[in-house]
């Protein structure tokens, strides 16, 4: 099961990642601004991606999951291909979003089953394999990208039925098109049988989106602090989204250089620091660290932080990679323990609403700060050839405060997680212990 969601999950970080790449050619093709072009990476794909994740949640937390996925891949699939398709701003806009409204579905529903199918203290490595796609996807990404427009360099390109076609649109067709196929194992695979928790928590009854809100805004510091580690990760990564065109006109590096160093790179760093943290988090989690998640979270925002900075003002492209290597590892630390973070925090009963709020709150934050702030940098600030001080500027403008705060962060995370262990702790036998038993 874990391995189907998480080939799941990368083919959605390919056709999500890909328009990254052909930043510069598609600008050319439509005669667009830095500006709208941070609006197609981030507030684009984020309408719906972020939105449509809470009412996906709720039916999460009721329907067949493994169908809601399926359904899902099959429309971020066919959206990837219509990107393709745009033969203008507007409608790769409106194309965009629908990759959002898909892929909005897998995150809440795969966090879910795998929570229902391992105890607390061995989720670190099922959701580090899982979050291993995120790195893996975007490495698939620039390997296409590269591929393609390496072989399509001063090449005609015409398909049997959308006929002429340019690179950046053969390579949106080419990375659609298996998710199509793939989307027919979820209406095949079995559906985990849902965990309960052991006491009936007043606050939870009815588990709808009401309740969770109310849950959470009764202990909003400790969801608030972590969230705040999280969202300075996603707003840095989702700027990275301007790299390859940072490269190319900083240091000269034509895009499929960028794309082929970054899957290496991805590769090299990425899948082997998630499992490692997940590893740990488990193996410090069993010997009653509580807080083993955060604290691996925590040493990510400290590396990622700074060298997101530096990696930016260095004199070439080669010493840049070194620092964007290590910037990399810190946001691979925050990837592989984020989820195992928000769940040791969250009651069984609303579990894939609280994932579908925190991939709102994250994409929100991620999607529309992140290549947005960068695009208006450069646009109105630094001036477009100067991109590169725009990218630089993210960890310092956005990374600070959460840093600053974390001492109380994680006071915070280890109240709630006591707070819950006691909600749910089964009771010792006395009057009417035989009842709650029974119920559980």
């Amino acid at each position: 099961m874990v391995v189907v969601l998480t080939m799941a999950y990368v083919l959605s970080y390919v056709d999500r990642y890909m328009l990254n790449l052909l930043v510069e050619p598609i600008k050319a093709e439509m005669g667009l601004s830095d500006g709208q072009i941070g609006l197609l990476l981030g507030l684009a794909f984020a309408i719906f991606y972020a939105t449509m994740g809470l009412p996906l949640g709720w039916l999460a937390d009721r329907w067949r999951r493994t169908w809601i996925i399926g359904f899902g891949m099959i429309l971020w699939s066919v959206a990837t291909m219509a990107c393709g398709l745009a033969r203008n701003y507007w409608q790769l806009f409106l194309a965009r979003m629908h990759i959002g409204v898909g892929e909005a579905a897998l995150s809440p529903c795969a966090m879910s089953m795998i929570a229902d199918s391992f105890p607390a203290e061995r989720r670190g490595k099922p959701i580090a394999v899982y979050s291993t796609a995120m790195l893996l996807g975007s490495s698939i990404a620039s390997m296409v990208g590269a591929a393609i427009l390496v072989w399509t360099k001063n090449v005609d390109i015409v398909l049997p039925i959308f006929g002429e076609v340019q690179a950046w649109q053969l390579a949106f067709l080419a990375v659609g098109a298996p998710g199509l196929i793939f989307a027919g194992v979820f209406f095949l695979l079995r559906e985990p049988l849902r965990q309960t928790s052991t006491m009936d928590d007043p606050a939870l009854r009815g588990a709808n989106l009401n309740h969770m809100f109310a849950y959470v805004g009764a202990r909003w510091k400790p969801f608030a602090g972590f969230m705040s580690l999280v969202c300075v990760m996603t707003i840095c990564a989702y700027s990275h989204g301007w790299l390859a065109a940072a490269f190319e006109r900083t240091w000269g590096w034509p895009a499929e250089k960028y794309a082929a160093v970054n899957a290496v790179v991805l590769l090299i760093v990425g899948p082997p620091t998630i499992l490692l943290c997940g590893v740990f988090a488990d193996r410090f989690s069993q010997r009653g660290h509580k807080d083993a998640p955060l604290l691996i979270l925590m040493l990510g925002t400290l590396l990622h932080v700074p060298t997101g900075v530096i990696m930016m003002l260095v004199p070439s492209g080669e010493i840049a990679w070194v620092f964007l290597a290590l910037n990399l590892i810190g946001m691979a630390m925050i990837s592989a323990v984020n989820a195992l973070t928000l769940l040791n925090m969250t009651p069984a009963r609303i579990r894939a609403q609280m994932v579908a709020l925190y991939y709102m709150c994250m994409s929100l934050t991620g999607l529309i700060l992140g290549p947005g702030t960068v695009g208006f940098l450069s646009q109105y600030v630094f001036g477009e050839d100067r991109l590169n001080y725009a990218v630089a500027a993210m960890p310092v403008i956005y990374g600070i405060i959460p840093i600053l705060f974390m001492p109380a962060i994680r006071r915070w995370y280890l109240e709630q997680v006591a707070r819950l262990e006691a909600t749910e702790a089964v009771p010792a036998p006395g009057p009417g212990a035989q009842e709650v038993t029974q119920h559980a």
